[in-house]
């Protein structure tokens, strides 16, 4: 069960995240990643990042770009935290693909 503190550090870094990743895709046109959910550690030095990737053919491509540059993406979440977080916790990013689930499961049920 998490605790109201782990819930407003992952609101937080879901946030600070989702304006990071918006200004990083404003350079390629056609591109959307939007971060689903943040799942803090209890110790808040591990956080899970699900992300939304649009159009999900690029999803695997833009994953490995991300998890080459998850260094300055911590940096940069830092420096835009460091007032809220005394330690800026590790980021591990995963595709959130429930949106495609969700899709498939009503193709399968119009058949």
């Amino acid at each position: 069960m998490e605790s109201t503190r782990l819930n407003k550090i992952g609101r937080l870094i879901q946030k600070e995240l989702s304006d990071i990743f918006l200004k990083q895709t404003k350079a390629m046109p056609g591109v959307l990643i939007s971060v689903s959910v943040v799942r803090v550690s209890s110790d808040l030095s591990i956080a899970k990042a699900y992300l939304s990737i649009f159009p999900s053919e690029k999803a695997t491509e833009l994953l490995k770009a991300i998890r080459a540059n998850t260094k300055a993406i911590r940096y940069d979440l830092g420096q835009r935290v460091h007032l809220q977080l005394r330690k800026i916790p590790e980021l591990s990013f995963f595709i959130d693909d429930s949106l495609d689930y969700i899709e498939h499961i009503n193709d399968l049920l119009k058949q």
